[in-house]
């Protein structure tokens, strides 16, 4: 093929990109890159067009292709800033909406490729790939009150509701909602089910529905598949509105092999590891060479980029753990140990300190969840500690004991008791969230309702007895879209929830108590302002493993809730427990409730605590134990009730 370098005489490239700015690309510090690369539209000396510019250090030359030169490298080439690899040119006429990619040749193999750009911010509807000419946002934004009180996250109710976009809801044709359409829907179905945010499975571009967007093309574009960046906007603004914030899926740790995308972007391995042993063998993808300079820019960018342009709250950082160890997924003998002779990926650590650094100095009240399934210590302790400095990391630790102890029939429960209290061991060691994630009901796993054992009326119990223990416990709170609606069949991300299940009996109470569970956390400071610490929590018997009963207080400087789960179907009657004093214990909430759909089995309201010591605590309560049931209870002159006719359920 001939060089375009020779054959695009008709135009001589503007170089409006400055060497300062060049220079701290390749050093890793520029944090807003897209500022440098991808394409603008502005003005030459007065004439309108696009600027483009790409990184392609080992590129011989690079054109610019597109639908306004019939998609031919001889036209348009592009000029070198050495020694940065950039390469930049100015084409005039070209406006938003074009449609572009990059041709470069490699100056070792010759090779000549067709590329998309790394740094675009809006694409072509799958199955087609070519990047766009973005315009400039046009979306007034109106969140200015919630992005001021929003700084307060670590001692503030926060419940997540986890969802992906594609397969919540449908058109009756099957047709995708667009982000416009999700916005009012959604800001629907959390008001009816109380959450405080919402967490978007990745909506990053990427090529595949069956990929629920975890192997992502575009890491500066909303999904085209859901309409425009600024309908994207819309979307974040309606929620902020109704009071919800809004958490991106983002995953820094790997991406596609796809031939259009970043895959040996110049003929090289660019983005990625030229060690094939560096690639990601669980999910046959390739892993971001994280101790190159120009990467770090990229990926720090592309964080900044949605917290900043898209006003989110928070990213949950995807695949922690495959980026902290060489051999994570590897046997021996298929990694290389670090200078120090270990398992730890050191140029991930130091990436991951600067992306937490970065972004809660320069978008104040926003957070990063780490998504770390291992117990590598300090991922939530600061930097300047030696933490990793995220705000909070999933404790899926809980989530896998739980969820197994859940699955025990109630005979054997006793048997798996320390699967309950051995959690607390750890549960202040880092921020946690409790994740019932979509991770738990696919792949054979079934839906939480089917992994509850016994009858239906069991099973059912059993549900709401795990959302009632979760409330209560420490840490911030995460449930997968239908969880709500206990949907009786594992998630599939080509179906859609169904929303008539809130029309049938059981599955109607549940999401009740979803609501219930949600409110009563967010208006009694006890359940959620200590969520990370110890002095928010306190046992009164975990060894009561017989029974298969457990109790604790929850508490802060307001008032103290006291918590009492009974694991097995057999009511509990006279039940004692020792509380912190005499007085009237008002049952503020019951998971057996028959407006949940249970069989009503409660105390009538509440309880008179007497003056009698009792498990070295200085009044006794006695109780009635609901069947696979959960209570909480608080004293009447502290109460904080949900509404007005809680107070009085059972």
């Amino acid at each position: 093929m001939e060089n375009p370098a020779t054959a695009a005489g008709e135009w001589h490239p503007l170089l409006a990109l400055q060497s300062a700015d060049l220079a701290r690309f390749s050093r890793g510090e520029h944090w807003r890159a897209w500022q440098l690369l991808g394409a603008h539209t502005g003005e030459c000396e007065g004439i309108p067009g696009t600027r483009f510019s790409v990184w392609a250090p080992n590129a011989e030359w690079v054109s610019v292709i597109g639908d306004f030169n019939g998609w031919d490298g001889h036209h348009h080439r592009m000029s070198e800033h050495s020694p940065h690899g950039v390469w930049e040119c100015f084409i005039p006429g070209v406006q938003a909406g074009a449609l572009y990619k990059f041709q470069l040749r490699s100056r070792y193999t010759g090779e000549v490729v067709t590329k998309i750009d790394p740094f675009g911010r809006h694409f072509e509807a799958r199955p087609r790939t070519a990047s766009i000419v973005a315009p400039p946002p046009e979306h007034q934004w109106h969140d200015r009150a919630w992005q001021r009180q929003r700084a307060r996250w670590q001692d503030a109710p926060l419940s997540i509701y986890e969802i992906h976009a594609g397969s919540w809801r449908r058109h009756p044709d099957g047709s995708f909602l667009n982000y416009r359409e999700l916005a009012d829907g959604l800001v629907e179905t959390l008001h009816q089910s109380g959450f405080t945010h919402v967490e978007l499975m990745p909506v990053t571009e990427h090529p595949l529905d069956a990929s629920w967007g975890y192997q992502a093309t575009g890491f500066f574009a909303p999904t085209s598949r859901f309409g425009t960046p600024d309908d994207f906007r819309y979307l974040v603004d309606r929620l902020h509105g109704a009071g919800i914030g809004v958490i991106l899926d983002w995953v820094p740790a790997h991406f596609p092999k796809d031939d259009h995308a970043l895959a040996r972007f110049d003929g090289t391995a660019l983005f990625e590891h030229a060690d094939p042993a560096r690639e990601t063998p669980e999910w046959g993808t390739l892993a971001f060479n994280l101790g190159r300079h120009e990467v770090q820019s990229f990926l720090i960018s592309s964080a900044l980029y949605w917290l900043e342009h898209f006003h989110l709250d928070g990213l949950r950082i995807d695949a922690v753990a495959s980026m902290l160890y060489l051999d994570y997924g590897r046997s021996g003998g298929e990694w290389t140990p670090n200078a120090y002779g270990g398992n730890e990926n050191l140029e991930a650590i130091s990436f991951l300190q600067e992306l937490n650094r970065v972004t809660h100095g320069e978008c104040p009240g926003t957070f990063t969840i780490a998504e770390e399934s291992t117990a590598w210590p300090g991922v939530t302790r600061p930097v300047h500690l030696g933490g990793l400095g995220f705000s909070m990391k999933w404790n899926m630790g809980w989530m896998h004991d739980t969820l197994a102890y859940m699955r025990e029939d109630p005979v054997h429960r006793r048997y798996h008791h320390d699967r309950l209290t051995f959690g607390l061991l750890y549960a202040f060691h880092e921020n946690f969230i409790l994740p019932l994630s979509h991770d738990e009901v696919v792949h054979g796993k079934g839906s939480l309702l089917d992994r509850m054992p016994g009858d239906e009326w069991q099973r059912f119990a059993n549900l709401r007895l795990l959302y009632a223990y979760m409330f209560a416990y420490p840490g911030k709170k995460l449930l997968f879209m239908g969880s709500e609606l206990a949907q009786p069949w594992e998630w599939a991300h080509e179906g859609q929830l169904d929303g008539t299940l809130a029309e049938h009996g059981y599955h109607a109470g549940v999401q009740r108590l979803v609501l219930d569970l949600n409110r009563l956390y967010a208006v009694n400071p006890a359940l959620h302002r200590q969520d990370f610490s110890e002095s928010g929590f306190e046992w009164i018997d975990c060894h009561d493993s017989d029974q298969s009963v457990i109790s604790f207080l929850r508490r802060d400087t307001t008032g103290t809730v006291v918590v009492v789960c009974n694991f097995t179907p057999v009511p509990r009657y006279g039940y004692r427990i020792g509380v912190p004093q005499p007085g009237v214990y008002r049952e503020c909430l019951n998971s057996d409730s028959a407006l949940y759909g249970g069989s009503d089995v409660g105390n009538l309201g509440g309880g008179e605590a007497r003056a009698v010591p009792w498990m070295g605590r200085p009044a006794t309560l006695s109780l009635t134990l609901p069947p696979l049931g959960a209570v909480y209870l608080e004293l009447e002159e502290t109460g904080h009730g949900i509404d007005e006719n809680t107070a009085d359920r059972r």
